[in-house]
């Protein structure tokens, strides 16, 4: 009989975060549950991680469940290196980040710190998905959710996926009956139009609130915005490799290489 395969898993809403106590009761459907995540919310670190100061990791236990678990000081991205380089003691078979509380579609995955723990599981060689549910209650329902997490995953440790791409999965705040299916598709075209909302400080100091509004002009039907506005789950492949491979020939064409 094959062995169960090794689940890393791992988020940026924290080790209590009803989003991760979620994926971890269908991770232990499928496998080998081993947590490593932040143990206070991270959410935006983008893929940062802890240079200049300690980290601390200890073993915790939140709820009952056969999965071992730690809670780690760092940032998501932290979790994730320290579960393959110095925790376990082989490389995970897959990692799991999630189930974010709020949606990472569209432009919102540089900023992600769950999608960042996947996509350095994918540097590190590990097939990776990152879930998000578009709700940002923490008291949020998840159960539609847990249907395409489990099977997603199982297709991934089914079929791999291909070298250095990670999924990124959105999943709209419906209920299962009305989610129509699972939509491949690509990230739109949109950005967060930014607001400081300045204020003073009782001590006569000046500081920032950021907020603003997210603008999506990209109009396409293959992209995740349109895909969870009419009601499907968005998958979308997700390269680690930032090159901008067509603008190579342009750029050669500009002379950088004339002296």
């Amino acid at each position: 009989m094959k062995d169960k395969p090794l689940i890393l898993v791992t988020n940026d809403d924290g080790i209590t975060a009803p989003g991760l106590r979620a994926l971890i009761e269908v991770m232990n459907e499928l496998g080998d549950v081993f947590v490593v995540a932040p143990d206070s919310p991270q959410s935006g670190m983008g893929h940062a991680i802890t240079a200049n100061s300690t980290i601390y990791c200890n073993d915790i236990t939140i709820d009952d469940g056969p999965q071992l678990e730690y809670a780690s000081s760092g940032t998501p991205v932290d979790c994730v290196k320290l579960a393959v380089n110095e925790i376990l003691n082989r490389k995970p078979d897959i990692c799991i980040s999630g189930i974010n509380h709020g949606s990472n579609s569209s432009i919102n995955v540089i900023y992600s710190g769950t999608m960042s723990a996947a996509v350095e599981a994918g540097i590190e060689g590990i097939p990776a998905i990152g879930f998000s549910l578009l709700d940002y209650d923490w008291e949020a329902n998840f159960d539609a959710a847990k249907k395409y997490v489990k099977q997603i995953t199982k297709k991934v440790i089914k079929h791999g996926l291909p070298e250095g791409v990670v999924l990124n999965v959105n999943i709209p705040k419906l209920k299962e009956k009305d989610i129509k299916g699972i939509r491949v598709c690509r990230q739109a075209k949109a950005y967060w139009q930014e607001d400081f909302d300045k204020r003073t400080s009782p001590q006569g100091k000046q500081y920032y609130w950021l907020s603003g509004k997210f603008v999506n002009r990209d109009k396409g039907e293959d992209t995740d915005e349109w895909a969870l506005a009419n009601g499907y789950v968005s998958l979308v492949p997700v390269m680690f490799d930032l090159t901008a491979h067509h603008a190579i020939q342009k750029l050669n064409s500009l002379g950088f290489n004339e002296k």
